[in-house]
């Protein structure tokens, strides 16, 4: 068995895993690099293989850097199975034609303003690249294993990031290899905690927080601060969120909030049809949720939805108190945007960040505190009040992700620490190799290892 890691090295982005066995090739995961341009250009550039010999792609969960990479690639020739579970696929038949039609957006736009060096600027792939993508999927039950190529199995267990993530283990008759995807919080508001896992003989480990232990602070009384006291300036609250995950998390808390009376009854907006679509696929799969039924209710019911871009352009005209949350949860694109240009310049108003910010993004931007930000070729004025909240995260700081690798049956021969920046990466590297004294390597950008 053999590995490369063709992304989130160095970066929490654009993962992609090549495991070759004696029967064939998988890639564990196809996401799309965000973030600095010199990631970006990574989405442009060929693969070193020819997509066709692929025999699978197995899917960890669905979020874009996950799997934003699927229509570009059956685009350039692979035609094998696409295996996950039944909720990242319903998330997928979701993200990944909007991942599409945004890029087409994007390209319209700067092609009608004439803001790119490019003539025409070009959409990595279409929304008809997506659609057709979907055709692969071969989604599994909870619970069964399958066999991606020939002597090769794999099993999924839940990891408690979103709806339908789960661990990927890899087994053939000499090796096994555990892929963590990106792993879940124990005691998060919304998702159930990670199922305990079997090990293997190769660990594959994310890193995000690996440096960092998240704040213990009651999130709920954080976000009510933040909206009580923009309220009283007569201001807007601009949360930019991913659209399936941060999302449905942040409706939640709103939604309790309202309800034990912690904030007003001031009108929250959802800017995110891909979000709302979402909510159906939360509801549909229960078994991943904390929420009783009368809370999912409650979650569907928490915002008005923003259906057509123009009724997202009247928003920009309105006047607080309010609360807009709309996506990308690190401020790449979308309609979040937009509403930053709009709403950042206002003293009265504020931008909450309630996720990771990659570097290079304008989230990250913001979150550093950056006086203005670059949208759509123009230099906006940040004079908002800017708030981030890292433990609304789903992802595991470096205490849960050390109480995780404890739970596991039996150490690893090798354990790879990747999808981190480089000072979380190696910091967790430092931290597993003291505590529990296991052979730990941070990975570069294509390498490959012999396992």
């Amino acid at each position: 068995m053999r590995i490369q890691f063709l992304g989130a090295t160095e970066t929490v982005t654009g993962s992609k895993y090549l495991v070759e066995s004696a029967g064939g090739r998988v890639l564990v995961d196809c996401g799309l690099f965000q973030g600095y341009k010199a990631l970006r250009l990574r989405n442009w550039s060929p693969l070193p293989l020819r997509p066709a010999d692929l025999g699978a792609v197995l899917l960890t969960h669905a979020h874009i850097d996950h799997t934003g990479y699927l229509p570009l690639l059956v685009r350039e020739g692979f035609h094998g199975r696409v295996t996950c579970t039944q909720a990242t696929f319903d998330l997928c038949r979701i993200m990944l034609p909007d991942s599409g039609w945004l890029q087409e957006e994007e390209a319209e736009y700067l092609n009608r303003h004439k803001l790119s060096k490019h003539d025409p600027a070009l959409p990595l792939y279409t929304r008809d690249d997506a659609v057709k993508c979907l055709r692969l999927f071969a989604p599994v039950a909870a619970g069964v294993q399958c066999e991606p190529v020939p002597g090769l199995h794999a099993q999924f267990t839940r990891s408690g990031h979103m709806v339908g993530s789960r661990f990927v283990r890899l087994e053939d008759a000499q090796r096994s290899i555990l892929f963590s995807g990106d792993l879940g919080r124990p005691d998060d508001i919304v998702l159930k905690a990670p199922d305990p896992v079997q090990g293997a003989d190769v660990l594959v480990v994310e890193s995000t927080y690996g440096d960092r232990d998240h704040p213990r602070d009651d999130p709920l009384e954080r976000i009510a601060q933040v909206v009580n006291r923009t309220a009283e300036r007569g201001g807007v609250v601009v949360i930019p969120a991913f659209a399936v995950g941060r999302a449905q998390t942040l409706l939640h808390c709103i939604a309790r909030l309202k309800r034990e009376q912690r904030i007003p009854q001031l009108p929250v907006f959802l800017n995110s049809p891909m979000a709302a679509a979402a909510m159906d696929v939360y509801a549909a799969h229960p078994d991943d949720l904390r929420l009783t039924p009368a809370e999912c209710r409650e979650l569907r019911d928490a915002a008005r939805i923003v259906e057509t871009a123009a009724e997202s352009q009247r928003l920009n005209t309105m006047h607080g108190p309010m609360i807009i949350v709309a996506a990308s949860g690190m401020a790449t694109g979308g309609r979040v945007v937009h509403h930053l240009k709009a709403f950042a310049p206002d003293h009265r108003n504020t931008i909450l960040l309630v996720g990771y910010q990659a570097g290079g993004t304008r989230g990250a931007s913001i979150a550093a505190g950056a006086q203005t930000i670059r949208i759509h070729g123009q230099d906006v004025h940040v004079r908002a009040e800017v708030v981030q909240l890292d433990d609304m995260s789903s992802h595991a700081d470096r205490g849960e992700i050390l109480e995780w690798l404890r739970g596991l049956d039996r150490a690893p021969g090798r354990t790879f620490i990747t999808h981190g920046e480089p000072a979380a990466a190696d910091a967790l590297r430092q931290k597993i190799e003291r505590e529990l004294r296991w052979q730990c390597e941070v990975p570069f950008y294509l390498q490959e290892a012999q396992l």
